[in-house]
């Protein structure tokens, strides 16, 4: 099987402080090349790159999915179930604040999945997801 194509994602930051400490040390993101206007991060084997605009970190717009209110503008990936347990763990012993919490989504549904958001210190919401069967990702 061809290995998956990496994904390529930059978003603004209004610290870069703030984006190493939650991106390299709370999720383990190794860091990768770095200016004084953006840094690369290894995202669970994809490229993601802060680039340093305060003005433009953090919007407010939901719309509603499987009755919760859900960042329009958002990214993430998704992960083994047991990875993404793993990550849900320590962002509850960390006392992150989650938009919303670990949980089932789609119960019993096609497309049945493990999700959970939350904000990076700059307002950027990221979700986090696991499929007990990666068939059903696609699943309609």
């Amino acid at each position: 099987m061809a290995e998956r194509p990496r994904f390529h994602l930059a978003f603004p930051v209004r610290d870069f402080a703030e984006a190493r400490a939650f991106y390299g040390a709370l999720l383990g993101c190794p860091e990768g090349r770095s200016s004084d206007e953006w840094v690369d991060f290894d995202f669970f084997g994809h490229q993601i790159v802060a680039h340093l605009s305060p003005n433009e970190a953090g919007h407010k717009q939901h719309n509603q999915v499987d009755g919760k209110a859900v960042p329009v503008r958002h990214f993430g990936t998704i992960l083994s179930m047991t990875d993404w347990k793993q990550l849900a763990d320590r962002l509850v012993e960390k006392k992150i604040t989650f938009i919303i919490a670990p949980g089932i989504r789609f119960a019993g549904q096609p497309g049945e999945q493990a999700t959970f958001f939350f904000r990076d210190p700059s307002g950027n919401a990221l979700e986090f997801k696991a499929f007990a069967n990666e068939e059903q990702i696609f699943a309609r």
